[in-house]
């Protein structure tokens, strides 16, 4: 496990530093696809054969409370991004309880951390006015991306937009894909080139957070309404850590980044989506169907090469498409 920590935060955990790094990276082992059900020491194990490991980030404390971020990082070997979560965690009865984003745990912890501000916790606890269900899959992993399930679920985006400016274009490089270019829902798109000058805009206004820390190009965007979005790949990053943004603020520009592994062939943005429902753990979700920037997204017979339509147009990979707020 490799830990991030600055100093005055080491200095406050004190001797409860490996204890926490513990818990956190026990709860992010058993939420990975690529290890789940696997002991803590044989999935670290499997883990370290690959080049990968599991990234702790402690990045603030207060009394019995911390947060930061955590992820298992990607195979270095494949185009894809690596899993990874917003935490807090609460030392009770004297061990610490983490909660991982789109957990319940999570849900309670929001309401109740000094560690997050009010906007952040209107933002964050909106998924938790939905029922949770126990934790269970609607579909296998090996299942066809397709095959979902309504239920408990929304096709609904709630405005959504593409990684750039309204009214400018990209390419798009590769159409719904899972985001780490496995077995799990499709629900990434690459975007390259176009009129935007690179620059890579919040698909909505939410909460941002640098996932990999200063200087990485990985952020993540937490949304009204029960969805996030990711962002990989990028250079010049603007650094955010639990930061309220308006729609469209910059993030940073396309390129190669592969700050938690995964690997990139020419400068682009990986864009995936997350759902935030409770029912649903705070996994990444279908595209098929959604709108996004107004266009409809469908899969195609294999990763990378689905399409958008839009008033009678279909956008494929190889096609500049432009953004649209309706």
């Amino acid at each position: 496990v490799t830990v991030k920590m600055p100093a005055g935060v080491a200095d406050r955990l004190g001797t409860d530093r490996a204890a926490l790094v513990d818990a956190v990276s026990a709860d992010v082992l058993s939420r990975s696809h690529d290890v789940e059900g696997l002991a803590p020491a044989t999935a670290l194990g499997r883990l370290a054969a690959e080049g990968r490991t599991v990234v702790v980030d402690v990045r603030g404390v207060s009394r019995d409370w911390a947060r930061g971020v955590a992820y298992v990082e990607a195979p270095r070997a494949r185009h894809g991004a690596p899993e990874g979560w917003l935490y807090l965690a609460h030392r009770e009865d004297g061990r610490w309880v983490p909660g991982l984003e789109g957990d319940r745990e999570f849900a309670d912890q929001v309401a109740e951390s000094p560690l997050v501000g009010a906007a952040e916790r209107r933002t964050m606890t909106a998924y938790a006015e939905r029922a949770a269900a126990p934790r269970t899959r609607t579909r296998p992993l090996d299942a066809p991306p397709e095959q979902i399930s309504p239920a408990g679920a929304q096709a609904n985006v709630n405005g959504l937009l593409l990684p750039w400016m309204p009214d400018h274009y990209m390419t798009l490089t590769g159409g719904p894909h899972a985001h780490d270019s496995g077995s799990g829902y499709w629900s990434a798109l690459d975007f390259a080139g176009g009129d935007a000058s690179g620059l890579v805009r919040s698909s909505r206004e939410g909460t941002a957070t640098s996932m990999c820390g200063a200087g990485g190009g990985w952020t993540r965007v937490i949304h009204p309404g029960g969805f996030s979005t990711d962002y990989y790949h990028m250079r010049n990053t603007t650094y955010y850590n639990g930061t309220s943004i308006a729609r469209s603020a910059l993030l940073g520009s396309i390129g190669t980044d592969t700050c938690a592994g995964g690997s990139a062939t020419g400068a682009h943005v990986h864009w995936s989506l997350r759902t935030y429902d409770a029912n649903y753990a705070g996994q990444y979700t279908w595209l098929n169907g959604r709108t996004i920037g107004g266009w409809t997204w469908w899969n195609g017979s294999a990763q990378y090469s689905g399409c958008g339509t839009r008033l009678g147009v279909t956008a494929c990979p190889g096609t500049a498409l432009y953004n649209r707020t309706g």
